[in-house]
């Protein structure tokens, strides 16, 4: 059993770095390829497009690929755009933001 569990953290190390790692390229691509000028995340970013602060609690990572590879009605797709690697940074990326922004409160 001990065996087992060592063998798992032993192998689970590598992916967990490289699932850091990718959501941090995922960040860096999202300020760089220009989704903050329509998307806000935290404080930062704009209003054209939904607030993506709390995406990766509501949405799949299938969800956020079809969006970014297809786009909408409102949304360019970006499937032609970027690299298969940059989609799958920035689905990573997307997917680790779990807080939902803090909401106006009159009189605050």
């Amino acid at each position: 059993m001990r065996l087992a569990a060592l063998l798992l953290v032993t192998f689970s190390l590598p992916l967990l770095a490289s699932s850091r790692e990718q959501r941090q390229r995922g960040a860096a691509l999202f300020a760089a390829r220009g989704c903050q000028r329509c998307h806000t995340i935290g404080d930062v970013g704009g209003h054209r497009g939904p607030n993506l602060s709390a995406v990766g609690k509501t949405a799949s990572k299938a969800a956020i690929r079809k969006q970014i590879v297809n786009g909408s009605k409102v949304m360019p797709a970006f499937g032609d755009v970027l690299e298969a690697q940059e989609i799958n940074d920035l689905v990573e990326y997307l997917r680790s933001c779990r807080k939902k922004p803090e909401e106006y409160r009159p009189g605050q």
